[in-house]
């Protein structure tokens, strides 16, 4: 049975800190919560401040030592070894990821292919990282060197535990630098697991580390002044917290916040397409993504029919154990669980109205049935975050309409549009003010097209040649000299 291979998988791992290469005995202190049955199946113990010191100490010696020496070249042959072996154990994280987090499993299964085309991609980049020449003239001569920023902090949400971690990891990693990971306290198997396969392969001791506990740890390893950089994905609250503790001792931060995303679907639009957009952008991982299209603006001619189609779509979708690779699996926890299901019920009390779905099925853990409300701008269930498979539905009159009210959000991560007419599709794209457009296929490109947000879902950028952007600093040479 697969659930007991993924229990026996998940046991397996030594569920404990990853400081300089080797596992450190802790105490368990945290119950682990197999979203879909409620129930507890592993341990994980809480960093110290002193398991914090002791895994930024660690990184900050690699840093000096073998890794600093290493070639890019061999650097990146490195990075191609872990995406080999990740590849090779791609059904044992995937069950591992599903078991600790909820999602259905194929879609485990195509975080863990996107986390081996990470490392396959910055792979690529290790001996690219060139500088330039600045002509100044005679007698004089610049150039410019691409450096590692140093010890970087990854601080990993718990909707993409080994996804999301090899997004910011593996352009650290090429770009020079080392790392201490903080994954979420709920998730933290795969980080782990990818600890071990990274020195299985022979990254150097404490080029990677890994310390597990709540978001004290993690405010701990931000307010450190041994880390160089933080790379922080989570709520807007935590994200100014993190960048407030950076700003002690002048780290760089990437953050990615929240996101409140709009599905724009013009009156000549595809509706098949675009219901099947709309349907993947709220019901992917149950909603539980930064990017999800939780904002359908449709016009108001189309409207009907295209609802009829979401509404029908969802409709044939399955729920179920992540582990039996339904259409959708639990929410990810308690918490989440009692905030999506108070979110609808806040929503029908301000005066939307439900179309479809919303409530509790009848069945043991954190599922809800996704929901479709009719809402309006002002509404709450269309300004903030639910973090859940609930879709809020507003009908505009014209492209005018539909993009005033896509942009009147304090959130700008993604967008997305569905037209026939590319002069109206790209006219609203240049328009949105987010930081990544999807036209007429939601949550499409891949590991190379950068993404990041504007207003409070963040800054910076990570995946594609941005992405290494945050682990470089450029330094500046300048000789003068005596051309006679």
């Amino acid at each position: 049975m697969i659930l007991e291979q993924a229990l026996v998988a998940a046991r397996a791992v030594a569920l404990t800190h990853r400081i300089g290469g080797e596992a450190l005995p802790a105490p368990a202190t945290r119950v682990l919560i197999d979203p879909r049955r409620a129930e507890p199946f592993a341990e994980a113990p809480d960093a110290a401040v002193a398991d914090v010191e002791a895994a930024v100490a660690a990184a900050r010696s690699a840093l000096a030592g073998p890794w600093r020496r290493m070639k890019p070249v061999d650097r990146g042959r490195l990075l191609s070894a872990v995406a080999k072996r990740l590849l090779e154990e791609q059904d044992r994280f995937a069950m591992v990821e599903t078991l600790n987090m909820g999602k259905p499993l194929r879609q485990a299964r195509g975080d863990v292919s996107g986390a081996v085309r990470f490392f396959e991609y910055y792979a690529g980049m290790a001996d690219k990282l060139q500088g330039e020449t600045i002509p100044l003239g005679p007698g004089m001569m610049a150039w410019t060197e691409r450096e590692p920023v140093g010890v970087t902090a990854q601080i990993v949400p718990w909707n993409g535990p080994l996804g999301m971690l090899a997004r910011g990891l593996a352009p650290a990693l090429a770009a020079g630098c080392t790392a201490v990971v903080k994954p979420a306290e709920t998730t933290p198997l795969t980080a782990v697991m990818l600890a071990d396969l990274l020195t299985e392969v022979g990254l150097p001791p404490g080029v990677v580390n890994v310390v597990l506990g709540p978001g004290t740890t993690g405010a701990a390893l931000a307010a450190h002044p041994g880390i160089n950089h933080i790379t922080f994905t989570g709520s807007v609250a935590t994200g100014k917290a993190v960048m407030a503790a950076a700003a002690t001792h002048l780290a760089s931060v990437t953050l990615e916040l929240g996101g409140k995303s709009p599905v724009v679907v013009l009156d000549d639009a595809d509706l098949d397409a675009a219901a099947e957009g709309v349907v993947r952008g709220i019901t992917t991982n149950a909603g539980q993504v930064c990017a999800a299209g939780s904002r359908l603006i449709v016009d108001r001619r189309v409207a009907s029919a295209l609802i009829d189609r979401v509404v029908a779509r969802i409709g044939t979708l399955s729920l179920g154990h992540g582990l039996e690779d339904p259409d959708i699996g639990p929410l990810a926890s308690e918490i989440q669980h009692r905030r999506v299901l108070g979110a609808v019920g806040h929503a029908v009390a301000h005066g939307d109205h439900i179309l479809w779905g919303g409530e509790r099925p009848d069945r043991a853990g954190y599922f809800v049935n996704p929901a479709v409300l009719s809402t309006t701008p002002s509404s709450p269930l269309a300004q903030e975050e639910v973090f859940g498979p609930v879709l809020a539905v507003l009908e505009v009159d014209d492209p005018a309409h539909a993009l005033r009210v896509a942009n009147d959000s304090r959130y700008g991560l993604v967008a997305g549009i569905y037209s026939r007419n590319i002069d109206r599709a790209l006219a609203f794209a240049r328009a949105a003010e987010v930081g990544q457009v999807f036209v007429n296929r939601y949550l499409s490109g891949g590991v190379e097209t950068p993404v990041g947000g504007v207003k409070n879902s963040g800054f910076g950028r990570e995946k594609g040649l941005r992405g290494l952007d945050a682990y470089l600093r450029t330094k500046c040479t300048t000789v003068a000299f005596d051309e006679a």
